[in-house]
C-alpha cells in the first residue's frame, strides 16, 4: 500500500513497518521533523539523551537485550562525531544497530556542520549507507535495517536534510534477514575435532556469548563427557545452575580453577573467539588440544589458533559430538568427579574490618550488595579499575542478563548501556557497576535521562577519587601519582540534585542504609562507595 507523504514521514513509517517502536536520539535540523512525526503520528517512543553518543549506546544495549536492531538517531557534523566511540564500541561487540544520522544539504558546502560523514563512519567500522534520492527514503532504510542483521554490526543511513521536505509516494518496503542455523560440517576437520574430545582424559567446556542460544545442548555434551563448564566474560551467568560450573575462564578465574583448568588436555570452545584474556594470553592452553566451534568464520582463529575449527551452529555441532560419542560407545571422562566445585568458585570474603576510616571495603562492599540487590536484575558494567572484583563477586541470573561495556576499552559508557537495557527489560530492576571517572566522563550527562523516563535503576558508582589503572602504574614504579587524583564532588548528592536518591557510604553502617534504600527505592538510586585509592584490588587481566 502506497501513500503520499513527505520524505521525514517516510522514513518515520518505514521504522514502524518494521515494528521498531522505541527509538534514541538528540534531535537536531536534520532529523527534528522526523522524530515528531515518529512520536505523533507514528505512536513511537522516543528517549531523548544529553549526548548523541549516549543515543547510539542506548540503542546498542536496546538491541542486544530485545533481539532486534536498535535504532538511534542524530543531526549532521558534531552530532555524527559525537558517536565515534559508541559506533566502536557496537562493532567490536558485532551488535546490529541502525543510526539515522542527517546530513547538511549538498547545496551549501558553506555550512559549519559539513564533513565527509561516510569517511567519519568508516573509521569506527561501521557500515555506511547513503540515502540515495527522496523517492528511495522507504527502501534505504529498510536496506539499512537489513544490513545490521545480517552484517552484525552498527550501520549508519545517511539523511541529506534537504530531502525532508521533499513530496514522495511512501512505499512499504521490509526485507527478511535469511537466518538459518549453519548444518554440521562433514569430512576431516569434523573427524578430527571428535577424534581429540573423544581421547581427552580431562575435558573442558568453554563457552562464549556466541553460543547463547544452544545452553542446553552444551549441557548435555559436558554431561555425556563429564567435563566442567566455563564461560568467557561476556557469557558470564551462562550456566549458573549447572552443578559443575566453574565460572569465567582465564584471568578471571579463581586461583583454584585457573589451576584446574592448567591440568585439563582438551578444551572444546563454543561461540568465543579465544581473546586474550579468556586465554591468558594462550598459557591456559599449553600442553592441550583446542577445538574451536563458531558460526562466523571470521572469528575463527581470530585471537587464538586452535587443533581442529568447526565454522558451524554451537547446538548443532553439540548435538552431533554427543551422537558420535554414542555411536562409538566412548566412555565418560570422570574429570568432573576429580573436582570439588565450591572450592574452585570460591572467592575470598570482603573484610569489613580493612578499610581505613572514611572508608568502605571494597571486596566486603560487593559481597554484601550482591546478596541484598534484586535477584532479577540486570547487570551492567563500565570500564575501570573497579571492574574486575565486580565481575567476580557479583551474579548475573544468566549469561543474557550482563553486559559489561568492555569492547574498546574506553570509561564512561556503562550508564547509556544500563538505560538502553532497561528500555527492554522493561519489568526488571538494572544494576550498573561504575566508577568516578567514568561517571563523570558519561554517566553524569544521563542520569537524569534515567530519572525522567522514571527507570528502575541502581547505580553503585565505585568513588577512589582517582584514575585508578593509572593511579597503581605510577605506584608501581614508585612515583608520585598526584596527576591521577582527583577531588571530586559528592556523586551522592548529584544523584539527588539530578532527581535521583543518593546515598553516601563511607563505613559498613552507612552501606547497611543504602541497602535498605534499595529494598525501597522509587526512583533511580546512585551509592556512592567512598573507597581508599590505595586498598583498591588490583584488576585481573
Amino acid at each position: 500500500m502506497s501513500a503520499s507523504a513527505y520524505v521525514y514521514q517516510s522514513i518515520a513509517q518505514s521504522l514502524v513497518d518494521h515494528n521498531h517502536t522505541t527509538m534514541f536520539g538528540l534531535m537536531g535540523d536534520a532529523n527534528l521533523f522526523m522524530v515528531d512525526h515518529y512520536v505523533r503520528e507514528c505512536s513511537g517512543e522516543f528517549v531523548p539523551v544529553a549526548f548523541e553518543g549516549s543515543a547510539v549506546l542506548m540503542a546498542l544495549a536496546y538491541g542486544r537485550v530485545s533481539g532486534s536492531v536498535g535504532i538511534a538517531t542524530v543531526t549532521h557534523g558534531p552530532a555524527l562525531t559525537n558517536c565515534v566511540t559508541a559506533l566502536t564500541e557496537g562493532v567490536r561487540g558485532r551488535v546490529p544497530m541502525v543510526l539515522l544520522t542527517g546530513d547538511t544539504a549538498v547545496a551549501n558546502p558553506q555550512n559549519l556542520q559539513n564533513i565527509d560523514q561516510r569517511e567519519t563512519v568508516k573509521i569506527t567500522g561501521a557500515g555506511f549507507e547513503q540515502m540515495r534520492s527522496p523517492e528511495t527514503a522507504s527502501y534505504d532504510v529498510a536496506h539499512a535495517i537489513y544490513r545490521a542483521e545480517v552484517e552484525k554490526r552498527p550501520i549508519v543511513l545517511n539523511m541529506p536534510a534537504d530531502f525532508m521536505w521533499e513530496e514522495v509516494t511512501h512505499e512499504k518496503h521490509v526485507f527478511p534477514a535469511f537466518s538459518a542455523p549453519a548444518h554440521v560440517p562433514e569430512g576431516d576437520d569434523l573427524d578430527e575435532a571428535i577424534g581429540m574430545i573423544a581421547s581427552a582424559k580431562r575435558p573442558i567446556i568453554l563457552a562464549g556469548i556466541g553460543a547463547k542460544d544452544s545452553v542446553d545442548q552444551i549441557k548435555r555434551l559436558a554431561d555425556r563427557l563429564e567435563a566442567p563448564l566455563a564461560t568467557t566474560l561476556k557469557a558470564k551467568g551462562m550456566f549458573n545452575d549447572h552443578p559443575f560450573n566453574i565460572d569465567i575462564f582465564g584471568t578471571l578465574s579463581t586461583p583454584a580453577a585457573y589451576e584446574a583448568i592448567a591440568k585439563a588436555d582438551c578444551v572444546v570452545a563454543f561461540g568465543t573467539s579465544l581473546h586474550h584474556f579468556t586465554t591468558d594470553k594462550g598459557a591456559l592452553m599449553k600442553g592441550k588440544r583446542v577445538v574451536q566451534v563458531n558460526d562466523t568464520v571470521t572469528e575463527v582463529s581470530k585471537n587464538y589458533h586452535p587443533d581442529a575449527a568447526l565454522v558451524a551452529d554451537a547446538g548443532l555441532t553439540a548435538d552431533n559430538i554427543v551422537w558420535w560419542l554414542d555411536e562409538a560407545e566412548i566412555p565418560p571422562s570422570g574429570f568432573t568427579a576429580e573436582l570439588d566445585i565450591d572450592a574452585l568458585t570460591a572467592h575470598p570474603k570482603g573484610n569489613p574490618d580493612k578499610s581505613a576510616p572514611g572508608f568502605v571495603n571494597f571486596e566486603y562492599a560487593l559481597d554484601r550488595l550482591d546478596a541484598a540487590l534484586p535477584k532479577d536484575r540486570f547487570l551492567t558494567t563500565d570500564g575501570g579499575r573497579f571492574m574486575t572484583e565486580v565481575w567476580c563477586r557479583v551474579a548475573a541470573p544468566d549469561a543474557e542478563s550482563f553486559i559489561a561495556t568492555t569492547n574498546f576499552g574506553s570509561i564512561g559508557l556503562g550508564l547509556q548501556v544500563a538505560i538502553g537495557a532497561g528500555f527492554a527489560v522493561k519489568d526488571r530492576p538494572v544494576v550498573l557497576f561504575t566508577g568516578d571517572g567514568g561517571f563523570m566522563m558519561g554517566g553524569i550527562n544521563e542520569f537524569n535521562t534515567a530519572v525522567r523516563m522514571k527507570q528502575d535503576l541502581v547505580v553503585i558508582v565505585a568513588n577512589d577519587s582517582a584514575y585508578g589503572a593509572e593511579h597503581i602504574q605510577f605506584l608501581d614504579r614508585k612515583m608520585d601519582p598526584g596527576l591521577s587524583m582527583f577531588d571530586w564532588p559528592s556523586f551522592a548528592e548529584i544523584g539527588t540534585a539530578l532527581g535521583g536518591q543518593g546515598i553516601y557510604v563511607d563505613s559498613v553502617e552507612t552501606l547497611e542504609s543504602a541497602i535498605t534504600a534499595i529494598d525501597t527505592r522509587t526512583k533511580p538510586l546512585l551509592i556512592e562507595l567512598r573507597l581508599d585509592p590505595n586498598d583498591v584490588p588490583r584488576m585481573r587481566i
